[in-house]
């Protein structure tokens, strides 16, 4: 599939590995719908943008209605625009690491794994769902009759998640298992659906972690030891786009890492 002349749904587009998606769809000729709760940043993100090719709405993706509504106004703006829905890229996440037990062997609450949860796992599934109500009545092109792409995005913390990571790799874990069953499900529509699972990115989430946290886990990184970039993250996608034999798979993007129990 091409990125030209389609347009792409981005949650959380309006920073880190979200905003690179953007910018890297409109830099290929496409439109992005940057979905985020931040109207100052998203307003940013769409001024550096190609004039026309970006469009910023207001969603809380755990809200079903606030959802609902974003995805209604972006099918408003594809039918203005005469570009269709080409995917959805759901990159809106939160980390909010603690242990299961405390020092003093107290449990953790509820609020914090439904926090973490709601945001990563069910407001990916809800995001996705709905636009693919959409997707799927798009006209296929193409000699195989593609009609789009799931792009979702999971974590190393799905497969080997650290010491205080139970609520982030329950969430991250969870999405890289929905990605066969989804490809199955969507086989009949022409759609594909691909995961993502990046290591050690700068990003808004890493931006908040304990310097000797994050250059712990650079340092144990096999090659390149540093933190991925943004952009790296958003030239996979590109390539997960165009890419019609990449369907059905968790692609780790990590520069060989492998999760030490704790840094």
């Amino acid at each position: 599939m091409k990125i030209a002349g389609r347009t792409f749904v981005v949650s959380g587009g309006a920073s880190g590995l979200g905003q690179a998606c953007v910018e890297e769809i409109c830099r290929n000729g496409g439109n992005a719908a940057v979905f985020d709760l931040n109207e100052e940043k998203g307003a940013a993100v769409i001024a550096k943008l190609p004039s026309g090719a970006g469009k910023f709405f207001v969603c809380d993706v755990v809200e079903t209605d606030s959802i609902a509504a974003a995805v209604k106004q972006t099918m408003e703006w594809v039918q203005e625009t005469g570009k269709p829905l080409g995917g959805v890229i759901p990159a809106a996440g939160v980390g909010n690491p603690t242990t299961i037990l405390d020092r003093n062997g107290d449990a953790f609450s509820m609020d914090t794994f439904d926090f973490v949860v709601n945001i990563n796992l069910r407001g990916t599934i809800d995001l996705v769902r709905q636009c693919l109500v959409h997707l799927a009545k798009t006209e296929p092109v193409g000699a195989d009759q593609e009609r789009g792409v799931v792009i979702m995005v999971a974590s190393v913390a799905a497969f080997d998640g650290q010491k205080g990571q139970i609520s982030y790799a329950a969430s991250k874990g969870a999405v890289a298992s929905m990605t066969l069953p989804m490809t199955r499900d969507l086989a009949r529509y022409g759609i594909r659906c691909v995961t993502i699972a990046p290591g050690i990115f700068e990003s808004g989430m890493t931006a908040v972690m304990p310097e000797k946290l994050f250059k712990g886990l650079a340092a144990v990184m096999e090659f390149p030891r540093r933190a991925g970039q943004p952009q790296e993250f958003a030239q996979l996608v590109r390539q997960v786009i165009e890419n019609g034999m990449l369907n059905g798979t968790v692609i780790r993007l990590d520069g060989g890492l492998r999760m030490p129990s704790k840094i």
